[in-house]
This record gives structure tokens, sequence and C-alpha cells, in this order.
């Protein structure tokens, strides 16, 4: 049993991830709806896992994603699972590059690409236990941020489908499978990613975020 502070302000799908979580076997110590609650709700509860909506009143731009990066600064390795129709690219890269020195899973999911309920259960759960978790398109999103001339342009076609399945999560053998190539062919991918990019393949799980990481240092505020 996970205890979870929610922050949503779609009052509708807050009761129904309320309900949802409830079913399952976890315990929703608050359901808020907007981001000066939630950091009321863990200061107060000190949760398992935050769960956080984006755009969220007054401003309905990134109040959601400001609050969560304030609260993994005062709780460090507080995990936190985002889910929002949107990537906010400025604040997104800097939740989940802030997460690869730190203990604490990190998520985000988007809402009209989870496919089914038990993925999204599966996702809190690994965010709950360290790991990294982050929906393909998020990552494709912040990718297409960079200029022609960056390292990450470096990248192949094929190379940029490996990471983000990586950003998902998923290991090798899971990587060849969704791909239908031999693990030896992902291991080989993941080590041009790393060297073309300069980056330690010893990071593990940490491995994505050190690549948002790399795509903060020059990502301009939105």
């Amino acid at each position: 049993m996970l205890r979870v502070v929610l922050a949503e302000d779609a009052v509708l799908l807050r009761a129904g991830l309320v309900e949802l979580l409830s079913r399952t076997g976890h315990e929703v110590t608050a359901a808020v709806g907007d981001a000066e609650e939630l950091a009321r709700a863990v200061d107060a509860d000190r949760p398992d896992v935050v769960i956080t909506d984006v755009r969220m009143p007054p401003g309905f731009r990134d109040e959601g994603l400001k609050a969560a990066l304030e609260l993994r600064g005062r709780y460090p390795g507080l995990p936190v699972l985002v889910l929002s129709q949107y990537v906010a690219t400025a604040y997104a890269t800097q939740l989940l590059s802030g997460g690869s020195s730190a203990e604490g899973g990190l998520g985000y999911l988007l809402k009209d690409r989870v496919g089914e309920v038990a993925d999204f259960l599966d996702a809190l759960d690994r965010v709950a236990c360290g790991q990294t978790v982050i929906d393909p398109e998020v990552v494709r999103v912040l990718l297409q941020q960079r200029t022609a001339d960056e390292p990450l342009q470096r990248l192949t076609p094929r190379e940029r489908e490996v990471l983000a399945l990586m950003a998902e999560g998923l290991n090798n053998q899971a990587v060849a499978q969704r791909l239908t190539i031999t693990e030896a062919s992902v291991v080989k991918h993941s080590s041009n990613i790393f060297m073309k990019l300069e980056l330690d393949p010893a990071e593990g799980n940490r491995r994505v975020l050190a690549v948002l990481a790399h795509l903060r240092r020059e990502t301009p505020p939105s």
C-alpha cells in the first residue's frame, strides 16, 4: 500500500483517480486541486509518492510542475509522478534532470497515452520504488527542442527509438522485443548513445535522466 498525495484540478478525474487508487489498495491521504494545497498536503502528510498534473489554478500554466520542483528540493528523493496532457519543456527537464543525482523515483506520463489502467498502476509502483518512467512522447518533444548542431542530433533514428524506450524504464530485453531486434543490437545502440553524448553508461536506471540533464543545460524557460 502506498500513501499518495494527488493534485488534479479536474474534479471528475480527481475523484476517479481517488476511487481507482483506493480500490487497488492505496491510501490517498489528500486529493487537492491546486499547487498551494499540494505543498501543504505534502508538508502535512509526507506521502510515499506524489501524483500531480502540470497546469493548475490560478494560472493554468505549469503550477503543478513548479510545485513538484519545490517539493523535491524540500524533500530530496520524494517520488513524483507527473500525469498531464502537456509537456512543459523547461520545467520537465528541470524536474527530471534534478533527479539524476538524487534518490527517489520520477515519472512523466501523458494522460491521453495511458492505454491501460494496469500500465498506470505499474508506473506508479515503479516510481514509488525509485525507478524512472517517462512516456517516450515526452522524450520526443524534449529532443525536438534541440538545434541541428547539438550533440543529440548525432543520434540516428534507431538510437532515438532506443532512447525513447529506455525512458519508459524498459530493460535491454524489453527494448529488443519492442523493436524486434536482438539484445546485442540494443547494447550496441545504447553504447553509441552514451558515446555520442559523452555520458557514463554506469548510470543505470538514471541514464535517461543524465540525457535530460544534458538537455536542461540549454533549454530556455517557456
